[in-house]
């Protein structure tokens, strides 16, 4: 049974919140600025000093926050859709077929996406979100173990048993490289209509076989089903036991950082095995980028505990750049390969990761403006207010404060 929560818990814990998933966003757009959106390209007109410092530079960012702030959204996903769950509870309504069909907008809005830029997750998000269905009747303690499971990337640990078995089994766990190989040429050389048409169908696919290869069809719904469990133990709502669990999260997830990082790099180079080559890393990657990723978001959330309901001022400047999240992450990329595409600028061309890197923290900065602006006569951003429009569509009832 869920607690009755005071107005103010419950408006501090979306707050931090929108928060949180605002810093992870500009970490993402960041991320995709200096990937000039898959477009990989490194430009030979810099001098030698900026090279230098483009590696040191790319290395920290990367180490810092790829897959981290992936990690982060998804996880504020499942946080989200236990929210709108709740809510309808209360209001004595079964939100899980609703959820469903909330699911199956999001893909909708994946193909608006997908024609932009080539690596969507959306259509990832909707599919995986499936699984938040069933699980909202399991336990606290069910919901726990299928998560520990799925974070310790188990198919690719059956890919290697397999070779244990069957020597002569050879899995590269590349087959999204003929997708992305065409997919790069198109963007690299093609105009508009060309890269339009060939991003919503073979840029899905390597899209998609991508993240599947790359270990997050086991990531995804697991930090979905955890940021469902978050959201029941109301670690979001600032507490004894909240900052209690977040201090704990604090000291396990940062020595088994260090603990992954260094098994990695010492098993790794030894393995002459293409199979165990191609799926080690991943195996052993992604729970270390899940365990900085914990780190991170414990510190931000204890930080923001620590200034009171509302945290920093610096937390607080990203509460509207989250709040519109499927808005801004739209229209980032679309903003983005104009500017980097070749159909657009062909920026891809001149800027190396720090050069893109700014560029990126343009697009945020513009986009935080925005946010600001369009939020301050509108209660939400306008692909926001659409998709909640249609998943209420032909309900009986008025559609609910936003909850995300």
């Amino acid at each position: 049974m869920d607690k009755t929560l005071a107005p103010s818990a419950g408006t501090a814990r979306l707050e931090v919140v929108d928060a949180l998933r605002g810093f992870a966003l500009m970490a993402i757009v960041l991320l995709h600025s200096m990937e000039h959106y898959n477009l990989f390209f490194t430009p030979t007109w810099q001098p030698q000093w900026l090279t230098d410092f483009d590696g040191y530079f790319t290395s920290f960012i990367w180490f810092l926050l790829a897959g981290k702030a992936y990690a982060t959204f998804s996880l504020l996903f499942g946080f989200s859709f236990y929210i709108q769950l709740r809510n309808a509870r209360r209001r004595g309504e079964d939100f899980r077929l609703r959820f469903a069909w909330r699911l199956l907008l999001l893909a909708g809005f994946a193909q608006l996406h997908a024609l932009f830029y080539n690596g969507d997750i959306l259509l990832f998000y909707a599919v995986c979100g499936l699984i938040l269905i069933p699980a909202s009747s399991w336990s606290d303690r069910t919901i726990l173990i299928v998560a520990s499971v799925l974070l310790l990337q188990p198919v690719d640990w059956i890919h290697m048993a397999t070779t244990l078995i069957d020597p002569g089994y050879v899995d590269t766990n590349s087959r999204f490289i003929q997708f992305a190989a065409q997919a790069e040429a198109v963007c690299r050389d093609g105009n508009l209509w060309q890269t339009l048409a060939d991003n919503i169908g073979n840029g899905q696919l390597y899209s998609n076989f991508w993240q599947v290869e790359a270990g997050r069809i086991c990531q995804t719904p697991a930090l979905f089903l955890l940021g469902m469990w978050l959201g029941r133990k109301e670690m979001f709502i600032r507490s004894h036991a909240s900052r209690r669990f977040w201090r704990r999260v604090l000291a396990c997830a940062l020595p088994a950082v260090v603990v992954l990082q260094v098994l990695k790099d010492t098993i790794a180079p030894g393995l002459d095995n293409v199979t165990w080559q191609s799926h080690f890393g991943i195996a052993l990657g992604l729970p270390g980028n899940f365990a900085l990723m914990a780190s991170l978001v414990a510190l931000f959330v204890l930080c923001w505990f620590r200034a009171g309901d509302h945290g920093y001022r610096f937390q607080r400047l990203s509460i509207r750049y989250g709040r519109m999240s499927l808005t801004n992450y739209i229209t980032q990329s679309i903003i983005g390969v104009v500017l980097f595409y070749n159909f657009g600028l062909g920026l891809f061309r001149y800027c190396g990761p720090t050069l893109s890197a700014a560029i990126g923290l343009g697009i945020i900065l513009v986009q935080v403006a925005w946010s600001r602006a369009w939020l301050s006569t509108h209660r939400q951003g306008p692909l926001e207010a659409l998709w909640k429009k249609l998943t209420w569509l032909r309900s009986s009832r008025t559609a609910p404060s936003p909850a995300r």
